[in-house]
């Protein structure tokens, strides 16, 4: 087993750091939802609206990518880009930060699971109708499903 599939996400009081750090985007898939396929055996799947913004959210809003109807062109440039932070909040948002630039954000949906990741070994994030996210970790980790706020 290589050191990049040996990668495990790690609890903080509010988030899951998910050490995504140096993989690249390696495929991207459009359908009703937008994947990311990084390297590794990791998948980032969006099913809900989305941003994609450069620098503070706060001084560019960015645009919006919306994979149920396949309005996501903007994610195209994400296609080799390497990860440099990922973090899954407990309330259910997400946020990812590319080496070019670019931030990736996406809010709990209020009916619909809004994204979920996978890896290696089973890990597994989803974020919940109304705001809450649910953990599945390698039974090795001994977490097994957790839902947390």
């Amino acid at each position: 087993m290589s050191a990049e599939t040996e990668r495990e996400p790690f609890e903080q009081e509010d988030r899951w750091i998910l050490d995504l750090r140096g993989l690249s985007v390696a495929r991207i898939g459009i359908d009703f939802r937008l994947t990311l396929t990084l390297d590794a055996g990791w998948e980032i799947v969006l099913e809900a609206p989305a941003r994609l913004s450069a620098g503070s959210v706060l001084a560019n809003p960015g645009v919006p990518l919306t994979p149920e109807s396949q309005d996501v062109a903007a994610a195209l440039p994400l296609f080799g880009a390497k990860v440099l932070s990922a973090v899954a909040f407990k309330y259910g948002g997400l946020r990812v930060v590319f080496d070019s630039g670019t931030h990736l954000n996406c809010a709990p949906d209020d009916s619909f699971e809004a994204w979920q990741i996978t890896g290696p070994r089973g890990w597994r994030f989803v974020s919940l109708p109304g705001g809450d996210l649910a953990v599945w970790s390698p039974p090795a980790a001994g977490l097994r499903q957790q839902a947390g706020r």
